[in-house]
């Protein structure tokens, strides 16, 4: 129970840092959800909608929200990947 409400704090903090961000093209900061480390990247509207920059200087489109993209392209990268294969999500030919 705990946990859920960590996660949901987590995201209602990063959707709330997401909008005030997008309504001043500024500053993201997305934690990673298991505890590996924070990253920040800078916003901005693209020619299909927000986007975010990745610490190598990619600019990528948002899809929930920006803050979310970041961490899921980043922090949370290849903790998500192994979650999903081991959860059957991932299948090699």
């Amino acid at each position: 129970m705990k946990r859920i409400l960590a996660i949901g704090a987590v995201c209602v903090m990063a959707s709330a840092t997401d909008a005030a961000a997008q309504s001043r093209g500024g500053v993201v900061t997305a934690c990673s959800s298991f505890g590996k480390g924070c990253v920040s990247g800078p916003t901005r509207n693209g020619q299909f909608g927000r986007e975010v920059r990745m610490p190598g200087g990619t600019w990528i489109g948002c899809r929930a929200s920006c803050a979310e993209t970041l961490r899921d392209e980043t922090v949370d990268f290849w903790m998500k990947r192994d979650l999903e294969r081991n959860s059957g999500g991932f299948r090699r030919r």
